[in-house]
C-alpha cells in the first residue's frame, strides 16, 4: 500500500452545507435578549401589575380584581388586594401559601428596586 491509500480522504463540503451553517449563524444572531429596562418610580406600578395578574389568573371574577397603592411617609408600599367575596379563598390558598408565595415574589421584586413591600388582602 502506498501512502495515499492510507491517507484519510479530506471532507469536501458543498456550498449547499456552508448555506446552511451560515443559516444558522445568522438565526442565532438576529436573536436579541430583551432588554429589562427599570424605569424610575414606576416600580410600585409594577409590583400593583404583578399582583393583580396573579389574581386575575387564579379567581373566577378576574372583573372583581382591584389593587390599590398606598405610600406611608417612611417609604412602605401596602399593596391592597380586594376581589370577590367567593374568590378570598383561592387568593389565600391552603394555609396561607397562594398569598405568602405572592409575597414572596412581591419581597424579591421590592428588593431589586431597593424598596419595602407590604401586601394586604382585603
Amino acid at each position: 500500500m502506498s501512502k495515499t491509500d492510507e491517507q484519510e480522504e479530506p471532507e469536501i463540503k458543498s456550498e449547499a452545507d456552508d448555506e446552511e451553517e451560515l443559516e444558522i449563524k445568522s438565526e442565532a444572531d438576529d436573536e436579541e435578549e430583551p432588554e429589562i429596562k427599570s424605569r424610575p418610580g414606576t416600580q410600585g406600578a409594577d409590583m400593583k401589575e404583578l399582583i393583580e395578574y396573579i389574581a386575575k389568573s387564579i379567581v373566577d371574577e378576574p372583573d372583581e380584581v382591584k389593587v390599590e397603592e398606598e405610600t406611608d411617609e417612611e417609604g412602605l408600599l401596602t399593596l391592597k388586594l380586594q376581589v370577590a367575596d367567593e374568590d378570598k379563598g383561592r387568593v389565600i390558598g391552603k394555609q396561607g401559601r397562594i398569598a405568602e408565595a405572592m409575597r414572596a415574589l412581591l419581597r424579591v421584586k421590592a428588593a431589586k428596586a431597593s424598596s419595602r413591600v407590604r401586601l394586604e388582602i382585603v
